[in-house]
């Protein structure tokens, strides 16, 4: 168990989080951190973009990032989601992979071999073990002490907050001395004009089915502070009309509701009031293109 006594010098370090989708990566950074930085939906690959979150006390600073999950790109927005993957993996100081109880192993196969390479730290995170048998949670904890035989494996159940103290205490016994990456005070790297976006595509993900939210961007185009509330002007990007009447609604309900929905989580992250316009717009190739993925933030 780390031991601050035992540790005077100051520690930072990258502590990055990969996995397949829909383990809980993005719940499991949001709850040690402390804040949810990361939108949490239950449809898979909910998370886009790679997002830290930073953890401060006087003597360590631990930078987590959340990442999208690994996957096969079937067009090129996935090719920019899996290069987020990708520097994650190469600039890490410490990896946590998160696997969960219902994944098959065979679909950990690729990424093991990939683990197994690494020279930095492996922390594999058994998720989800709330929903599962104690004898199921014991052979996968052979299962992965088995398959990478230098990591540290711990079960957790992050939505019920459940042993996630073991995983800090990995994680600090093996953080490098090293200075503050980021200033103290900061505790994340995005600012609220990216969680503005991504409130909204959260309300979208959950309000809408098949291939409507994976067909969305938002691109926030106006964000104006004020005295006493945020003024913030959003579109809501479709590839085609018939998505767009479906993220409309009869009457416009359906835009209402999500727009109510996301007004009110940002006033509750802001702290603040907040005027919210949502449009909606056509634009058939933004997954393909690179023009596109550049303004929303997927290409440098």
């Amino acid at each position: 168990m780390y031991s601050p006594e035992k540790h005077t010098e100051h520690r930072a370090g990258f502590v990055n989080i990969i996995g397949n989708p829909n383990v809980g990566k993005s719940t499991l950074m949001n709850a040690l951190v402390g804040e949810k930085l990361s939108i949490v939906t239950a449809k898979a690959q909910t998370t886009r973009h790679r997002i830290m979150g930073i953890v401060n006390t006087d003597d360590c600073q631990i930078v987590y990032s959340d990442t999208p999950g690994m996957l096969k790109p079937n067009y090129r927005l996935q090719e920019d989601m899996m290069k987020f993957v990708d520097a994650a993996i190469g600039d890490a100081d410490i990896i946590l992979y998160v696997t969960d109880v219902v994944e098959k192993s065979d679909k950990n196969s690729e990424y093991i071999q990939k683990l197994q390479k690494l020279d930095c730290p492996v922390v594999v995170v058994i998720n989800k073990i709330d929903i599962s048998e104690q004898k199921k949670v014991t052979d996968l904890i052979a299962y992965w002490q088995e398959q990478l035989p230098e990591a540290v494996v711990i079960p957790v159940s992050a939505k019920e907050r459940f042993n996630l103290e073991s995983v800090l205490n990995a994680v600090m016994s093996k953080l490098p001395v090293a200075p503050p990456w980021f200033d103290k005070d900061q505790f994340t790297d995005r600012n609220l004009r990216f969680f503005a976006s991504e409130i909204i595509r959260e309300k979208i993900l959950e309000n809408y089915s098949q291939e409507v939210p994976y067909s969305c961007e938002v691109a926030v185009e106006a964000f104006k502070e004020g005295r006493e509330r945020y003024e913030i002007s959003a579109v809501i990007y479709v590839m085609r009309d018939s998505q767009k009447g479906i993220i409309i609604g009869k009457g416009g309900a359906a835009l209402k509701k999500i727009g109510t929905e996301a007004r009110l989580e940002m006033e509750d992250f802001f702290q603040k009031k907040v005027f919210l316009q949502l449009f909606v717009k056509v634009n058939p190739d933004w997954r393909e293109s690179r023009k596109e993925l550049r303004k929303f933030g997927y290409e440098e």
